[in-house]
């Protein structure tokens, strides 16, 4: 591995899980959370797609939210299980500066994406009547062609902006994958822009994303106080649970992650917990919007349904 006093490097050393010979018999949990995670979204794809039924607004965006889903985590733990397999810590600087720029895409992808379905609720329960002219197909495009074109700009920007950072002789990340602020942390050259763009975009674009849920559930709730009707207020309530859930299932580990290696000043403990946000909520997310979901469930058996009366033919 080359090292000097520039940025002219060949390689990084993952440290993050792959230091702990105790998880090497992880290797099949990681390797089965994945599989599960790349099949559960894959089923709402095809439900999805296969199903006129749910040709609207919100399965729309929750096509593309799983889609999205299955990109994140292949960008972090296909590389994890290898290096849990080989014990081999390397990853290239490219495909570091790479996997940075994918990292930030689709987990960008995923905080505007939660937060244009927070919009598609409001809409349906505070204006029911013009949920249909409001939510039409062209605006749905938009919505989505806007965040893409966001997140690429974003990711774009940091990615650029890390190949302008000179590194010494420290090249250890101490995470499972290249992680923007842990090699900022890395250079020895002057970080000040890096962290405050990181910092400003991190505040800009999430905590606007949060601001505009939190916002949007206040007049969901709002509008949900003001029905008389109890099984209107349940029907209301329930058409958003799941979004809910899984907003609060990401932001709370995504949030808790940087809190708790902020407070505990622990790179270690931080990788660990990034499992939380980059396997576990990925998987968790089909079976949240699926195992309530009756018109989920219902496509899924019409799709398996039609399969097999195909293969007998």
């Amino acid at each position: 591995m080359e090292q000097g006093n520039d940025s002219k490097i060949s390689e990084f050393l993952l440290l993050g899980l792959s230091e702990e010979p105790e998880l090497q018999p992880l290797i099949g949990l990681f390797l089965s959370m994945y599989f599960i995670t790349v099949f559960g979204n894959l089923l709402i794809v095809l439900a999805v797609s296969s199903d006129s039924h749910l040709h609207t607004p919100m399965y729309f965006f929750l096509c593309n939210l799983s889609l999205v889903d299955i990109c994140f985590t292949s960008t972090t733990v296909p590389k994890m299980l290898v290096n849990l397999q080989t014990q081999s810590k390397v990853i290239t600087y490219k495909n570091c500066i790479t996997q940075i720029y994918f990292v930030i895409l689709f987990g960008g992808l995923d905080v505007f994406l939660l937060t244009v379905m927070a919009y598609d609720r409001f809409v349906a329960i505070c204006h029911p009547l013009h949920y249909m002219v409001i939510m039409n197909s062209r605006l749905c495009g938009l919505l989505l062609l806007v965040s893409w074109i966001m997140d690429i700009l974003n990711s774009l920007l940091h990615s650029l902006m890390a190949l302008r950072l000179s590194f010494c002789t420290d090249l250890e990340i101490p995470h499972f994958f290249c992680e923007l602020n842990q090699l900022i942390q890395l250079a020895c050259s002057d970080t000040f822009l890096n962290n405050m763009v990181m910092y400003f975009v991190t505040v800009l674009l999430g905590g606007g994303s949060l601001a505009g849920i939190l916002y949007s559930y206040s007049k969901i709730l709002s509008s949900i106080r003001g029905m008389s009707s109890a099984q209107g207020k349940y029907k209301a309530f329930s058409t958003c649970a799941s979004h809910l859930s899984v907003v609060s299932l990401f932001y709370s580990t995504s949030l808790g992650v940087y809190l708790s290696s902020a407070a505990t000043h622990s790179s270690q403990s931080s990788a660990t917990a990034s499992v939380m946000y980059t396997v576990v909520t990925p998987m968790l997310n089909p079976f949240i919007y699926s195992l309530r979901n009756k018109d989920i469930k219902s496509a899924l058996k019409r799709f398996f349904g039609m399969s097999a009366i195909l293969n007998k033919d």
